[in-house]
């Protein structure tokens, strides 16, 4: 029993109710008596209201809660039930199935208040009414509420088996901000990716606004921007560490068995959005590795379902990006699972590059990614290689075969486009692979290179050494004379010395091209930068090997007619030897000429192969 002072001092004894129940408040609001309605709302309001009996009777009185009261359940729905006892929790979700499958005009707000809880919650500290900070709540049942999210989803979708149509929407909706934290980012997908679980009719469009969303954040964060902020951190951090070690006797941590531990700090991206896309490609290849391997084995079924998807979004989303650098590696990635997916994508390109009636800079995307994906798949064997250049090449001779001598037989990238794509694709699969081309029979695989008939590619009245980057004209112009298959270098010094333009036509009159990209045309491929994702595609990606002074030299000497298939060829066997007269040579996707030190690492810089006397 409290004291006078003490009972006038204590603050009121949350009550469960007031003016009768539930259902009685309800029908007088019906009658038009509000009163005990608003004490009802002011008393739901209070943060530290036991909701647990007030759920309870909400649960057996959805009858009553038509579109009318849709402002009594808002409040409901704004109540913190998350982070309350699990007798709650249980009580809220069998609230809000009873809700959706009695009333479904509420089901809109029930799916946005379950979606806005797919991040993390907020702090916002204000001083002054002035917000001083915006941080994530470090919440240690994070993981446990997100769960519980998705419970409630299933819940919903299980009453309501048209909930899938009506959640796109708020999934696109909610979305965050690509300048929200890492951390907000990064939660907001992964459960996006657990919807298609349990929602799977939602896989293909929560894929198509995830790869959405992620190509935006590559586009605005050009290859060379990263690297400029890769190299600039690296120099403050250099300089922070001379200025340390000058001042103290810095030792490198190791753990307790004497290895060096590795700072988290190294693996983040110095630029604030690849850094975002980097945690975002990463969740996406686990999901991919996840969906298509049950047990730790490669699941056929699975694989082909999430194929299909997949290619149904590079379709529509990647095919028509002009120059992005990260977000395709998605499709590199699943086709590494099985040659079957990668022979696949081939065909799918090949279909794209030769159909007609796609416009021409499909087509010639398609021609990039495919001279892109033959040079750097690891996983691609010779023998599809060759079958890739047979088709190629064979489609190159028609071509030729019906354009050389008519009207249109001139240099020109708006008629021809696709023929230079598919040329530039050849010239740079053969850069990247002559050497397994060659490999074991030397007298084998110089006649299959013959049969390729590259002299008539490069002797045509189409002009192909003109347009393709001058970076891979060079290079295979070296490799075709040391095996005298073609000597393309009269051609490309006639170019030179004529400055033939490229003439385009349009409304306006003819306008004369000089540039040295005329196809505007990337390798997709090209080396992966993003530190942590990276880690995934290293393994089965090709890198250039660099070619020191002694493979200059022999790609300079043509090989000899008399040398036996069974003679050591030095430019072909091993690696390319490493010393300190290390000179990079090969195509660049995205300058013709220069390269800053950074961005040669891993992928063939722009290097002038001297014409033979």
């Amino acid at each position: 029993m409290l004291g006078a002072d003490e009972f006038i001092s204590s603050p009121p004894r949350k009550t469960v109710r007031f003016g009768g129940t539930l259902t009685e408040i309800l029908l007088k609001y019906e009658k038009g008596d509000a009163t005990d309605f608003e004490l009802l709302k002011h008393q739901l309001s209070d943060p530290d209201i036991k909701i647990i009996n007030w759920l309870h009777e909400f649960r057996a009185s959805v009858a009553y809660l038509t579109k009318e009261l849709g402002q009594l359940v808002n409040i409901l729905l704004k109540l913190p039930w998350l982070r309350r006892s699990r007798e709650v929790v249980e009580e809220y979700l069998g609230f809000l199935g009873n809700l959706v499958s009695a009333q479904t005009v509420h089901l809109r707000p029930c799916l946005r208040m379950i979606v806005s809880q797919f991040v993390p919650p907020r702090i916002t500290i204000r001083e002054d009414d002035v917000d001083i900070s915006d941080s994530d709540d470090d919440d240690e049942n994070i993981s446990e509420n997100f769960d519980t999210c998705h419970r409630a989803l299933q819940t919903v979708a299980r009453y309501v088996p048209s909930t899938p149509q009506f959640l796109m929407p708020i999934l696109v909706e909610f979305f965050p901000f690509i300048n929200k934290s890492e951390r907000t980012l990064e939660c907001y997908v992964h459960n996006l990716l657990r919807v298609t679980v349990y929602l799977p009719t939602l896989r293909l469009q929560i894929l198509e606004l995830i790869i959405e969303k992620l190509l935006k954040l590559d586009v605005s964060t050009p290859q060379q921007d990263i690297e400029d902020a890769e190299e600039t951190a690296n120099n403050c951090a250099s300089e922070e560490k001379s200025t340390e070690e000058g001042l103290f006797d810095m030792e490198e941590d190791e753990d307790g068995k004497g290895n060096k531990v590795v700072s988290p700090s190294i693996e983040r991206m110095a630029h604030p959005l690849a850094e975002r896309l980097d945690i975002l490609m990463t969740i996406l290849f686990s999901y991919i590795r996840d969906v298509c391997h049950v047990d730790g084995k490669l699941n056929i079924s699975n694989t082909k379902d999430l194929y299909r998807d997949l290619v149904s979004v590079f379709d529509k989303l990647i095919l028509p990006t002009h120059a992005s650098c990260h977000v395709q590696y998605f499709m590199f990635y699943i086709c590494s699972f099985k040659l079957g997916f990668a022979e696949a994508f081939l065909d799918h390109l090949w279909k794209k590059l030769q159909d007609p009636n796609n416009p021409s800079v499909i087509r010639q995307t398609a021609g990039s990614y495919i001279g892109s994906f033959l040079a750097r798949a690891k996983f691609i064997p010779i023998v599809t290689v060759k079958a890739c250049l047979d088709l190629l090449v064979n489609w190159l001779h028609k071509y030729i075969d019906n354009q050389d001598k008519g009207a249109n037989a001139y240099c020109d990238v708006a008629l021809h486009g696709p023929f230079y794509s598919t040329c530039q694709a050849v010239f740079y699969t053969l850069i990247f692979r002559h050497k397994q081309l060659l490999d074991g029979n030397l007298r084998k695989g110089l006649s299959y290179l013959q049969s390729l008939n590259f002299e008539r590619i490069v002797m045509c009245q189409l002009n192909p050494l003109k347009i393709c980057i001058p970076s891979v004209v060079n290079l295979f112009a070296a490799i075709t004379r040391k095996y005298q298959l073609v000597f393309c270098y009269t051609i490309i010094e006639r170019n030179n010395r004529l400055l033939i333009p490229v003439v385009r036509s349009g409304t306006g009159g003819d306008l004369v091209q000089t540039c040295t990209n005329p196809l505007d045309s990337f390798f997709p491929f090209d080396p992966y930068i993003l530190k942590r994702s990276k880690k995934t595609i290293d393994p089965m990606y090709q890198f250039w090997e660099e070619l020191s002074a002694e493979d200059l030299e022999n790609l300079k000497k043509p090989i000899e007619k008399g040398t036996s298939e069974d003679e050591d060829d030095d430019f072909l066997k091993g690696e390319t030897p490493q010393n300190d007269g290390v000179v990079e040579i090969a195509p660049n996707s995205y300058e013709s000429h220069t390269r800053s030190p950074v961005s040669s690492i891993g992928s063939p810089a722009d290097c002038y192969v001297p014409y033979p006397l």
